[in-house]
């Protein structure tokens, strides 16, 4: 299957994936793979935008009770991506990309402050903006604010990274006789509860908006090059 090369596409990273080996925090050979990968898009002229989950370090949903309400667990998991995101933008720059992290939190002395029109003006000197904090809002993740700024800068696709190889018709790491899917109807993904990759208030906004997303592995030479030039390798959802 291929589709058009994309100018501008959001890659939505989890936390966890950034975690590589280690149960807590971030794994530099990862995101220096990564840095390494999202290097030659950048070469080819298309434009990037990174949200990165927080699951290495806080969950909100998880650590909310005995006493932490569930609006600061999810602000907590907020900051978890900020961490990540200021952690990434580093690494991306020691790369030689020019990168900047943008918060919807208020955090001025660590990242700029996100807006639309800063975001934009990022994006057109070449540089990858990665967006940290979500949609700074408490129950929505940061699955739902990658969609969301998605939408907000035009972005032609959402690349849901995963540990595997796209969307399967039940869990891999259960089933031996998974099967991959090539491509799924936003109906299926939102309708089937053995399709989980990603919440479903994503999927919903995504499919109410008509944004395609890919689900793949970035952890493959060239796989985030191969997506940017328009090549299906994972799972197209749309």
């Amino acid at each position: 299957m291929k589709l058009n090369s994309f100018k501008r596409i959001l890659i939505k990273i989890s936390g966890e994936q950034l975690a590589g080996e280690y149960e807590f925090g971030v794994d530099p050979k990862i995101a220096n793979f990564l840095a390494k990968e999202i290097k030659k898009v950048v070469a080819g002229g298309c434009q990037i935008i990174l949200v990165v989950g927080g699951g290495n370090m806080i969950r909100g949903a998880e650590v909310a009770g005995n006493g932490i309400k569930r609006v600061t667990a999810d602000q907590m998991g907020m900051l978890s991506g900020l961490i990540n995101s200021m952690c990434l933008t580093d690494i991306f720059e020691s790369n030689g990309i020019q990168t900047r992290c943008l918060s919807n939190i208020y955090a001025e002395q660590v990242a700029e402050s996100f807006s639309f029109r800063r975001a934009e003006k990022h994006l057109e000197a070449g540089r990858v903006v990665i967006v940290a904090g979500g949609t700074a809002r408490p129950y929505f993740t940061h699955d739902t604010a990658a969609v969301s700024f998605a939408l907000e800068l035009d972005a032609e696709v959402v690349l849901k990274a995963t540990k595997v190889d796209g969307v399967f018709d039940r869990d891999p790491a259960k089933y031996k006789d998974a099967k991959k899917l090539e491509s799924i109807t936003f109906d299926e993904a939102v309708s089937n509860n053995e399709i989980k990759v990603m919440d479903k208030a994503a999927l919903g906004l995504a499919m109410e908006q008509n944004v395609p997303i890919i689900v793949f592995n970035p952890m493959k030479n060239d796989n985030i090059l191969k997506v940017a030039q328009g090549n299906i390798v994972g799972t197209l959802i749309n």
